[in-house]
């Protein structure tokens, strides 16, 4: 498994003469019935719960992606529900099969 997300995500060169990476691609995240749920409090946040439910803050993306998140702040308003998908090294597998 990657340590960063676009550790495996090949590299160009741009227009500019810049290497580049080419877009990420993310594996779509289907319900599962082991998911967890939860409402955000004060504090919260996509990285944050990531360390708390999967022992690294560099999966925040799972949890994005799982809730339709899209880009922006790491920062969640309080009382928002939250799916935290439970099968996170599937996802991740899947995510590096796609960006290879």
């Amino acid at each position: 498994m990657a340590r960063n997300r676009y550790d495996n995500i090949p590299m160009k060169v741009g227009d500019n003469g810049k290497r580049v990476s080419r877009s990420v691609i993310y594996p779509p995240i289907p319900r599962d019935v082991n998911d967890i749920y939860v409402i955000t409090t004060i504090g919260d946040r996509l990285d944050l719960l990531a360390k708390k439910y999967y022992g690294s803050v560099g999966h925040w993306w799972v949890i994005a992606q799982a809730n339709e998140i899209g880009k922006g702040s790491l920062t969640l308003p309080v009382g928002v529900q939250l799916r935290i998908p439970t099968n996170v090294n599937a996802i991740i597998t899947k995510f590096e099969e796609l960006n290879q």
